[in-house]
């Protein structure tokens, strides 16, 4: 399948930032993450499952508290309470399974991709469990990533390989109260990713830009405001493994990272497209041999936090028993800052920090989310044990070439 993306060129108003407190600190965001407790856990489902992916609303209602939205291995959407943490309401993707969770920018609309070919959005503070909208994807589509752009103008979906293709799936996600209809594909990339497109993130601030993760082993940018898939293609980078997920950082988010699938860590940095500087600010092949943690053991990488205030990129990881550890990023390599210990009894899957309370959420495959603050314990801490279950989602990891870091430049 091959389809020409065509997106009208979307220009929009510089936002401009004030300058940030310079007192803030590594030690200050070490001293917040090491001083974080527990102050609330979800409590017991009716039907355990992992929980796998973790979004939260951005806009505030008045008399209405934040709600947070996570993906269960169950392939269906949960919605709780931020303070609570209790479950408000359920979406189920059927007759597919959902495979990723993702607010909108401005309003508690919730997109997820599903594997019956479809994207399905959702109101998160409606009793329906109905969706509010359809976005149609080709026959054969098998979506399992998703991101919207910060203007919530335009969706992008990622596909399992079906066949010989691998997509990006584009769909103008603009709406009013009175748009309930099926939406089509604006169209796809179909000749940069040659497997599971794995994540797909858009630029925090350019309504344009996107960045792509495989199993290829390709993280990809791209300017959607370009007509045709070989122009808006502006950089590949080759992590040589299979990617998990990707991610923006650096100040203006001009740099990009990915984690991969056998636990590595690859950071690149697109100021230098233009220059004779590399690009790769760091490439670790698997972070579990390099890390110091004092005795201590890291099993896994959950993914990449940037903290904007600081301008500085942090990685978070954990062990097989719940303990989850923090690591900040530099040119010369990662180095553990400081743990938490004592919330969860399995594997910890994802992860949300907020920057506006310092709060942290966090989900397992002990089944549980757990809300983290500084200060204050809760009045009771009962540790799960972690469930006796075989996960539905399956990693997907391929074999892949040694060969050398690739990236495109503009002549």
């Amino acid at each position: 399948m091959t389809n020409r993306l065509h997106l009208p060129l979307l220009v929009y108003p510089i936002r401009v930032f004030l300058p940030v407190d310079a007192t803030v600190d590594m030690e200050k965001m070490e001293e917040q993450f090491a001083h974080l407790h527990i102050v609330k856990r979800s409590s017991e489902p009716k039907d355990p499952t992992y929980l796998l992916g973790i979004d939260t609303s951005e806009t505030a209602q008045a008399g209405k508290g934040t709600v947070v939205a996570v993906l269960c291995s169950n392939g269906s959407i949960r919605v709780y309470d931020k303070e609570t943490l209790s479950v408000l309401r359920e979406f189920s993707g059927h007759p597919g399974l959902l495979t990723g969770v993702r607010f909108a920018h401005s309003c508690d609309i919730v997109y997820s991709p599903s594997t019956d070919g479809s994207v399905k959005c959702w109101d998160a503070r409606s009793a329906s469990e109905k969706p509010v909208q359809l976005f149609k994807g080709y026959p054969s589509n098998v979506f399992i990533s998703l991101d919207v752009n910060c203007k919530d103008h335009v969706i992008c979906a990622g596909t399992e390989k079906v066949d010989d293709d691998a997509l990006l799936v584009f769909w103008d996600a603009r709406m009013n109260a009175q748009d309930r209809s099926t939406r089509d594909p604006l169209g796809t990339y179909s000749e940069t990713h040659s497997d599971d497109v794995t994540q797909v993130r858009f630029h925090p601030r350019d309504p344009n830009l996107v960045v792509s993760g495989s199993t290829d082993g390709l993280v990809n940018v791209f300017d959607i405001s370009v007509d045709n898939e070989e122009d808006a293609l502006l950089a590949t980078c080759n992590s040589i493994s299979s990617v998990s997920s990707v991610g923006w950082s650096g100040r203006d988010y001009k740099q990009i990272y990915c984690m991969t699938h056998d636990e590595g860590f690859c950071w690149w940095d697109l100021n230098h497209l233009d220059t004779d500087e590399p690009i790769t600010r760091l490439n670790i092949q698997d972070v579990r041999e390099t890390v110091d943690l004092n005795g201590g053991q890291l099993d896994y990488l959950i993914g990449g936090l940037y903290h904007e205030k600081m301008d500085k990129l942090f990685v978070i990881g954990g062990t097989n028993t719940g303990r989850i550890h923090l690591m900040s990023c530099a040119p010369s390599g990662l180095t553990h800052m400081t743990s938490l210990q004592g919330g969860h009894a399995a594997t910890v899957r994802s992860f949300c920090w907020n920057t506006l309370d310092d709060s942290l959420l966090t989900g397992g495959e002990d089944a549980q989310l757990l809300l983290w603050r500084p200060g204050a314990l809760e009045k009771t801490c009962t540790k799960r044990d972690g469930m006796k279950m075989t996960s539905s989602v399956h990693q997907r990891v391929r074999i892949h070439s040694n060969s050398p870091h690739k990236r495109r430049k503009k002549q």
